[in-house]
């Protein structure tokens, strides 16, 4: 087996909540943190370096991602600014990706994603898919804390401290033989053939026995239950949407990763208030639309606080806007709500 590149992945960003946060409600925050709203469009940008067919490949990748029918869309902008996700081509500084809405919390004139190899082989279109996975929210597969893995950790540190990565020991920890807090993971125990996993030769990995000998050897592409898991947080999006009516309370019957939607069409200009009430912890976001696409307008996370989802935001007449509200966690069921005002 050929030695292989690896991606390596930024730390987390992970949200300060308070000490006394139940774990449950804890690993709920965590999860859901990483998770777009669904219907939301991800607009990517590249920067100055990725010659014309790297380019091509990462389109490609991000059009079968979303070919499984996920609730997200995507699309090429010329302008980073007005990108979330910034695709650099930096050789030497590998292949990453910040994961999730971590995106969100990086100045807009840095890169999200970087990729520091040839995509155009087996290897880098495998990359791609797996770094626009961690866009999505995937983290590493092979670092599932269910997955049963036992390391034989000195021969991987010598390999991944060998070329071409010649990684650090912390770099080989963080990207392989850390165990994701149970926190950070929701899904199937470990499925091999993920597009997250990483290619191991033999000799690394002790047990499950098959994998000693054999190594672990996943094809690269979007597998099985890449495809069902990516489903379960991005479900395809229904054709038409319910309306709101200022004053009038919408009740909300939702499970931990699941959103409601709504469109609010305005019959006044003026400051409105959008919120959510009752015991649950939520994301809540506004769009506009603006020929005929939604457009990010405003926001509120109430996630490990006392406290519900709020915005203020001026809204026009006759105007078609889109609220999306997703649950991360709920300590009282069907005691949730949202109305605008």
């Amino acid at each position: 087996m050929e030695k292989l590149r690896y991606c390596a992945a930024p730390p987390r960003i992970m949200p300060m909540l308070p000490a006394d946060i139940p774990a449950e409600r804890r690993r709920a925050i965590v999860v859901g943190r990483a998770m777009w709203a669904n219907g939301t469009k991800l607009r990517y940008a590249f920067l100055d370096g990725g010659r014309d067919e790297q380019k091509a490949v990462v389109r490609e990748s991000f059009a079968e991602w979303k070919e499984i029918g996920i609730g997200l869309d995507f699309a090429e902008v010329s302008s980073p600014a007005e990108a979330e996700v910034r695709i650099g081509f930096e050789q030497g500084d590998g292949s990453w990706s910040y994961l999730g809405r971590d995106v969100l919390q990086i100045g807009q004139s840095e890169r999200t994603m970087n990729f520091g190899w040839d995509l155009t082989t087996p290897h880098g279109r495998a990359t791609a898919r797996h770094e626009i996975g961690h866009t999505l929210g995937m983290p590493h597969e092979h670092q599932n804390p269910n997955a049963g893995i036992v390391w034989d950790e000195e021969a991987v540190y010598t390999f991944l401290g060998g070329p071409p990565n010649n990684w650090p020991r912390e770099k080989t920890f963080h990207n392989v033989l850390r165990k994701l807090d149970p926190a950070e993971v929701k899904g199937s125990d470990w499925d091999p053939e993920s597009v997250m996993e990483y290619a191991f030769p033999s000799g690394l990995v002790i047990t499950p026995e098959e994998y000693k000998k054999n190594g672990i050897r996943p094809p690269g592409t979007i597998s099985k239950i890449d495809m069902e898991q990516v489903l379960i947080w991005y479900p395809g999006l229904e054709a038409q949407l319910p309306r709101l009516t200022p004053f009038q309370s919408t009740p909300l019957s939702l499970r931990p990763s699941e959103q409601f939607n709504a469109e609010i069409v305005p019959d006044a200009s003026r400051e409105y208030s959008i919120g959510t009430f009752g015991s649950a912890d939520m994301v809540l976001v506004l769009f506009e639309e603006d020929k005929g696409e939604l457009r990010f307008l405003a926001g509120d996370d109430d996630s490990g606080q006392a406290r519900n989802a709020l915005i203020k935001v001026k809204l026009f007449e006759g105007r078609r806007y889109v609220v999306r509200a997703r649950m991360y966690y709920s300590w009282a069921s069907g005691s949730s709500a949202v109305m605008y005002w």
